[in-house]
């Protein structure tokens, strides 16, 4: 009978031992199977909890997408401007492709327009050639002889742009002697690359006995009468001023009117 009793009042004890023991593991938590369950039972929750919160909060309009996270991170909304985005050194956008190809496309057209700038806009000439003599009228006084003369200059403008020519002054000599002058105030327009005919009148007024005589001694058949012009002309283009001269020779008839163009004289060597 002895060993029956033994064995009935054991078996209750082992059982309660094993429970006190399990429940002892499970609640302190220093085994580490139960440490295991439990450090994976509070992550899962505190995931979903995380994700269920963000949501109400994109939501609710309190957050903005991370401009550096490509939609995927928020941060508060109101301090855009306080925060700072770090990116990896490794980001593509810190290392540019085709670096060396932009910039030698860069310079390549910087100097295409500049030299384009340079050749269109670089001041060229304006030269100034006198043409003909298109007619002179012959007028016999008491005092002299009174020719009116009209010359023909041609402007030639090598320029890309426009210029304006204006104050003309011409001056006639004949023999070191001042015979006529004229001034004109506004000349002409001349268009790019082209030429202009610029037609004047100058008077040249002969009152030396001598030259007078000359012009009306009615037996000689011409009476050649040299004259030395002066010319100086000034030509406004690309935001600047420019004087032009010119220095040339005519001969006309001082004893009878002529019509006929004839070509200028140069200036003697």
């Amino acid at each position: 009978m002895w060993p029956i009793f033994s064995v009935t009042i054991n078996i209750p004890y082992l059982i309660l031992l094993s429970m006190g023991s399990a429940t002892s593991k499970c609640v302190g938590g220093t085994e580490s199977g139960c440490g295991q369950d439990d450090d994976r039972q509070p992550i899962t929750v505190t995931d979903d909890i995380k994700r269920r919160s963000s949501c109400r909060a994109d939501n609710s309009g309190e957050n903005v997408h991370c401009p550096t996270c490509q939609g995927t991170g928020r941060i508060p909304r109101g301090q855009e401007s306080k925060l700072v985005a770090v990116i990896p050194c490794n980001d593509q956008r810190l290392k540019p492709r085709h670096t060396k190809l932009y910039v030698a496309v860069s310079v390549a057209v910087c100097l295409l327009a500049s030299s384009l700038v340079l050749f269109f806009l670089f001041p060229r000439s304006v030269l100034l050639s006198p043409v003909a003599v298109k007619s002179s009228f012959v007028y016999f006084t008491q005092n002299g002889v009174q020719i009116n003369i009209t010359n023909v200059l041609k402007i030639i403008n090598h320029n890309f742009v426009a210029v304006q020519a204006y104050n003309l002054a011409v001056q006639a000599l004949n023999f070191d002697t001042v015979v006529g002058t004229v001034s004109i105030k506004s000349v002409t327009f001349i268009n790019p690359l082209s030429d202009n005919m610029f037609s004047f009148v100058i008077p040249v007024n002969l009152t030396d006995s001598d030259v007078s005589d000359y012009c009306k001694k009615a037996s000689l058949p011409v009476h050649i009468l040299y004259l030395h012009l002066q010319m100086t002309m000034t030509v406004y283009y690309l935001a600047h001023y420019e004087q032009l001269s010119l220095e040339t020779y005519e001969y006309i008839d001082c004893g009878a009117n002529s019509t006929i163009p004839h070509s200028l004289q140069p200036p003697p060597p």
